[in-house]
C-alpha cells in the first residue's frame, strides 16, 4: 500500500477478503486516491512511459478530479504523459448532452488539466448499432496499443456493478453494448429528470478488460453503499456481484468512507473481530447490539447474555451485566428531551437545504419550539427548482396568466410570458434543463409550499428566509461545490438573527449531494464567526428523508405525540408537488410523509424494546462538535 499522508486518518478493515480502508472523511480518501494516481503517473513517466489511467464518472470520485486539477493547477502537477481510457458511455446520449458522460469528463476534468485531446479516450454512445461491435474492439485494441492500464478506478453500484457490467455479467468479458439493469436505471433517474427517460443500454468497459489493469482503486461513499461494499469484502466470489471478482486481482484495495463501511464486522461489530478498546460509546454501542442479539431490553440482560454473544471482555473488564446495561440506560434516558432548546425563549434557526427538509425531517420539533415560545426562523438553502415536474410548472402558469387577464394585469407581459413557458414545453426533450422563465415558475411553486408548511408547524411567514445560494444555480442536478459567496449569505443570516440554536441537515457521507453541500457551507460560516467573535450557537444535526440515526449515536430524541404527528402531517402535505409521487424519490416507493411516520414510530419502537419509556413517535439529534466534514 502506498503510504498514506499523516493528516489523513485511516483504518484498515480487518476480517475480509479485499484489502479495506475506512477514511473518516471522503474529502481525505479523495485526496489519497489522487495521491496514488500521481505516483503512478510520476513512476511511468520517470521511465519516459505514458501513465494509463482507466477512470469513471460520477459523484464519487469527482472530489479526486478536482484535487487532481487543484494539484496541476497550483502544484505544478503535469499530465502531458498521461493516457486516459473511461470506463463506460450512455448509448443514445450525445455527447453535448447533460447526462453524458463525454460532457461530464470535459467539464469536470478534461478542460482544466493538460491532457492532450489525442489521449482522451472515451466510447462513442452515438455509435450506428451496426459499427458498435467494430468500435468496440477498436477501443481495446487501442487499450493494448497504450501497454494496457497501469491504474483504474471504479465506483461501484448498489447492485455490485463495475462499469456497467451488470450483475451476472460474463467475467471474461470485453469492451462491449449491455443492457442496464434496472436498479442502475432508478438510481441513474435523478440526472435524467426520471426514470423513463433513463437510456436502456450503454457502452462499458468488460469485467475481463478491468482486470487486467495493474493497479485497482474501488471507492464507495454513503451509506447507500454499506450492504454493497459488505458483501463484496466478506462474501465469496459470485456472478450476481461482478465487483466481486476483484478478489482475485493481485493488486486492489478498496476505498471507503465511514458511512459506506459502516456494515463492515470490523465496524459494525468490532468486538466480535478483534480486541476493543472499551470507551463509553463502543460500550455503549455494544451494550444496545447485545439488546437486539439476546431479544431483550436493558435492564433485563444477565451475565450469560454477555457470555453468549462474544462481549467476555466488556464483562470482565466492567460487569456485572447489571451494571454495565444500567450505565448505558441512565445514558440513553438522558437522550429525552421534551424541551430542545430549553425553557427559556431562545433563538433558533433551522437550515432547510431543499424547501421541504424542514417539516419532513425535523416537523414535530418545529412544532414543540415554537409551542415552547422560542423565536424559531427557518433558512430555506436552495429554490428546489429541479424537483418541480413540468405538468405542476405549466398548471401554475395557466392560472397565472388567467388570473392576470381576468384582472387585465401586465396583459402584454403577461401573453408574451405565456408564449415563452409554452415554446418552452413544447421543445423541451426528455433530461433537458429547463429555461430561466420555467425555472422562476418552479421556484415560485417551492417557495408558497415552503411558506404554507412553516405556518403550519407554527413557524410566522416573516421568520422564512429564502437564501438561493449560488452553488444551486445550475439548472441541472450537478451542483458547483460551494464558495464563500454561499458561506456570506449563511453568515449574514447568522448575524441577522444570532440565533443560540441552530439545526443542519446531517447527511454528509454524499460527496455530491445538496445537503452535504450546504452543511459544508454553514460549517465554514460558523468556522468563520467562532474566530472572529470567540464562540457560535450550539449545533444540532438531523437527518434527511433517506435513513435516521443509529441509536448509540443519539444524543438528543425529542418525543411526539399523534397530535404532533398529525400537524407535522399536514406541514409535509403543504407541500403538494412532492406528494403522492416525488420527480426525485429515490429506491423507496412511499411518499415522504410515510417515510417521515414510519421513521419518527420506528425510532420510538427501539427505545420501547431496550426497555425506556413507550412513546408514539421521536425526532432524533446529534450535536456537532466543531471537526470538520
Amino acid at each position: 500500500m502506498n503510504p498514506t499522508p499523516s493528516k489523513i486518518k485511516v483504518e484498515k478493515a480487518s476480517n475480509v477478503k479485499l484489502p479495506c480502508y475506512l477514511f473518516d472523511r471522503s474529502p481525505d480518501l479523495a485526496q489519497h486516491v489522487a495521491n496514488i494516481i500521481v505516483t503512478v503517473i510520476q513512476e511511468r513517466n520517470a521511465l519516459g512511459q505514458d501513465a494509463v489511467l482507466g477512470l469513471p464518472t460520477g459523484s464519487t470520485p469527482i472530489n479526486v478530479y478536482r484535487e487532481l486539477v487543484r494539484m496541476h493547477k497550483e502544484d505544478g502537477l503535469d499530465l502531458s504523459r498521461v493516457v486516459t481510457f473511461n470506463l463506460d458511455e450512455y448509448y443514445g446520449v450525445s455527447p453535448n448532452k447533460l447526462q453524458s458522460y463525454h460532457r461530464w469528463m470535459h467539464e469536470q476534468f478534461f478542460n482544466h488539466v493538460n491532457i492532450p485531446v489525442e489521449n482522451i479516450n472515451i466510447p462513442n454512445g452515438m455509435i450506428p448499432r451496426e459499427e458498435v461491435e467494430q468500435h468496440c474492439r477498436a477501443y481495446e485494441d487501442k487499450i493494448s496499443k497504450s501497454g494496457g492500464i497501469d491504474i483504474i478506478i471504479l465506483g461501484i453500484g448498489g447492485n455490485g456493478h463495475i462499469g456497467f457490467n451488470e450483475p451476472f455479467s460474463v467475467r471474461q468479458s470485453r469492451t462491449r453494448l449491455c443492457t442496464l439493469d434496472p436498479v442502475t436505471r432508478r438510481s441513474a433517474s435523478s440526472d435524467f429528470y426520471g426514470e423513463k427517460n433513463v437510456p436502456t443500454q450503454a457502452i462499458t468497459m468488460g469485467l475481463g478488460t478491468i482486470m487486467e489493469a495493474r493497479k485497482v482503486l474501488l471507492m464507495a461513499l454513503g451509506e447507500h453503499k454499506a450492504p454493497i461494499i459488505k458483501e463484496l469484502c466478506e462474501g465469496n466470489i459470485s456472478e450476481r456481484v461482478p465487483a466481486s471478482h476483484l478478489q482475485d486481482h493481485p493488486d486492489v484495495m478498496i476505498l471507503v468512507d465511514e458511512a459506506a463501511g459502516g456494515h463492515l464486522k470490523c465496524s459494525k461489530t468490532p468486538w466480535l473481530v478483534s480486541d476493543v478498546e472499551w470507551s463509553d460509546e463502543t460500550i455503549k454501542r455494544a451494550v444496545l447490539w447485545l439488546c437486539e442479539q439476546a431479544n431483550k431490553s436493558l435492564l433485563k440482560l444477565d451475565d450469560n447474555d454477555f457470555r453468549n454473544h462474544n462481549l467476555h471482555q466488556l464483562l470482565r473488564r466492567f460487569g456485572p451485566a447489571s451494571r454495565v446495561s444500567h450505565g448505558v440506560f441512565r445514558e440513553m434516558m438522558k437522550t429525552i428531551e421534551y424541551h430542545p432548546a430549553g425553557k427559556k425563549s431562545k433563538r433558533v434557526v433551522c437550515f432547510s437545504p431543499h424547501p421541504d427538509d424542514d417539516v419532513i425531517s425535523m416537523g414535530g420539533t418545529l412544532i414543540r419550539l415554537n409551542e415552547d415560545q422560542h423565536n424559531v426562523h427557518i433558512a430555506y438553502m436552495t429554490s428546489g427548482n429541479i424537483a418541480v415536474f413540468d405538468h405542476d410548472a405549466s398548471r401554475v402558469a395557466d392560472l397565472v396568466t388567467e388570473f392576470n387577464r381576468m384582472f387585465e394585469i401586465d396583459k402584454d407581459k403577461s401573453q408574451a410570458v405565456e408564449v415563452e413557458v409554452a415554446e418552452a414545453f413544447s421543445k423541451k426533450e426528455p433530461g433537458e434543463p429547463d429555461v430561466d422563465s420555467v425555472r422562476k415558475i418552479k421556484t415560485l411553486i417551492r417557495w408558497s409550499e415552503a411558506k404554507a408548511g412553516a405556518i403550519v408547524a407554527g413557524c410566522p411567514e416573516e421568520n422564512c428566509h429564502f437564501l438561493d445560494l449560488p452553488f444551486y444555480r445550475t439548472g441541472t442536478v450537478d451542483k458547483k461545490p460551494w464558495g464563500q459567496d454561499d458561506v456570506q449569505i449563511i453568515r449574514n443570516l447568522i448575524h441577522e438573527v444570532n440565533p443560540d440554536q441552530i439545526y443542519v441537515a446531517g447527511d454528509l457521507s454524499d460527496p455530491h449531494g445538496t445537503h452535504r453541500v450546504c452543511a459544508e457551507a454553514i460549517f465554514e460560516a460558523l468556522r468563520q464567526i467562532e474566530v472572529e467573535f470567540g464562540g457560535r450557537p450550539d449545533v444540532l444535526l438531523y437527518r434527511g428523508a433517506w435513513q435516521e440515526y443509529e441509536l448509540h449515536e443519539i444524543q438528543i430524541a425529542v418525543p411526539l405525540s399523534p397530535t404532533d404527528m398529525e400537524i407535522k402531517k399536514k406541514a409535509i402535505f403543504k407541500h403538494e408537488s412532492q406528494k403522492d409521487e416525488a420527480l426525485f424519490p429515490g429506491s423507496d416507493p412511499r411518499e415522504f410523509w410515510q417515510r417521515a411516520e414510519d421513521r419518527n414510530m420506528g425510532t420510538a419502537k427501539k427505545y420501547n424494546q431496550i426497555g425506556l419509556p413507550e412513546y408514539f413517535a421521536l425526532e432524533a439529534f446529534v450535536r456537532w462538535d466543531g471537526v470538520p466534514i
